[in-house]
């Protein structure tokens, strides 16, 4: 089975066209570029202008939003329980795998052990109010760049496929996506039927083009997370290169808007979830999916340089 995506005409639940297009996400309709909440964590004191900015992303044709238990522990999710009626028809995509760490180092700490993916998935349903959550993705820490699993947090992936096959025979969750993983994991996954992959991925960090067209081929959805690099220290940018910045004024564009829309250029099967806490940033990224890229422009950005994303933290 190939993914397929089109700049369909079709509406979303609200009413609007989807922003990108429509892809797929498992047995889903969803727009290309979703949005990502994980930085809505950071407004805690400005809970109207939070929900305000889930329900602009709605309007602009976003109708699936990706969250997690662990973006403020429960805070987010809470924001997205407030934003949206079901009616809104808005796909919750959550994830596992990890836990609040307040007062650490890190401000996450890995949750890997099958039991702590159903407590997770428990507290996920509680906070987003929900029966059932339509996806959710078993976050790995196989790869980079961020937490590393050590002592009884390395868990065979098995076992956790496991509980959350579990999870999803229960009605508790629609269906299983993986972030983090390996290519060797993504092939011991499929017989589990896993509709999305979130690794980070983006112009300058392509070492998972295997993996990418191994989703292509079974029709899994390919979520890049940091799609612009340089979330940590030492990792590269993608509004630093060249090639990017004299694409984007050929363009009129910002070196942001060209590296979306070469992820979305690059293969039908990718899904963005761009996330922000501002408003104007929020309508330029909704905006790429109307970037066309000429084989010059295409030809300019595969020619930058793919770097290393794998750096462990903790």
């Amino acid at each position: 089975m190939t993914a397929t995506s089109s700049p369909s005409p079709r509406l979303t639940p609200s009413g609007v066209p989807h922003a990108g297009g429509t892809g797929t996400l498992g047995d889903r309709t969803v727009s290309r570029i979703g949005y990502g909440a994980m930085q809505l964590e950071r407004p805690h004191t400005d809970r109207d202008t939070a929900i305000a900015l889930l329900r602009r992303a709605v309007e602009l044709g976003a109708d699936h939003i990706d969250t997690a238990q662990f973006y403020g522990d429960g805070f987010v999710n809470g924001l997205i329980r407030d934003a949206f009626r079901p009616e809104d028809g808005v796909t919750v995509v959550s994830k596992v795998g990890a836990d609040p760490n307040p007062g650490g180092t890190l401000p996450l700490r890995p949750a890997q052990r099958p039991e702590q993916l159903r407590a997770s998935v428990e507290d996920n349903l509680g906070s987003l109010g929900l029966d059932r959550i339509p996806v959710v993705n078993l976050r790995r820490l196989d790869v980079g760049p961020g937490l590393r699993a050590e002592g009884d947090q390395v868990v065979d992936i098995d076992d956790q496929l496991a509980v959350m096959t579990a999870l999803r025979d229960e009605g508790k969750i629609g269906a299983i996506g993986l972030s983090g993983v390996t290519l060797d994991g993504l092939r011991r996954a499929l017989p589990a039927d896993i509709v999305c992959v979130q690794n980070a991925y983006s112009l300058v960090a392509r070492g998972d083009e295997e993996m990418l067209r191994l989703c292509a081929e079974e029709g899994i959805a390919w979520v890049p997370f940091f799609p612009l690099g340089g979330a940590f220290p030492g990792l590269p940018k993608v509004t630093g290169e060249p090639a990017v910045v004299a694409v984007a004024l050929s363009l009129g564009r910002t070196p942001a808007q060209v590296g979306l829309a070469w992820l979305l250029h690059h293969t039908p099967n990718v899904l963005l979830i761009p996330g922000t806490a501002d408003a104007a940033h929020l309508e330029a990224n909704m905006a790429v999916g109307a970037i066309e890229l000429d084989e010059a422009a295409l030809a300019a950005l595969a020619a930058v340089e793919s770097r290393s994303v794998d750096i462990a933290l903790g």
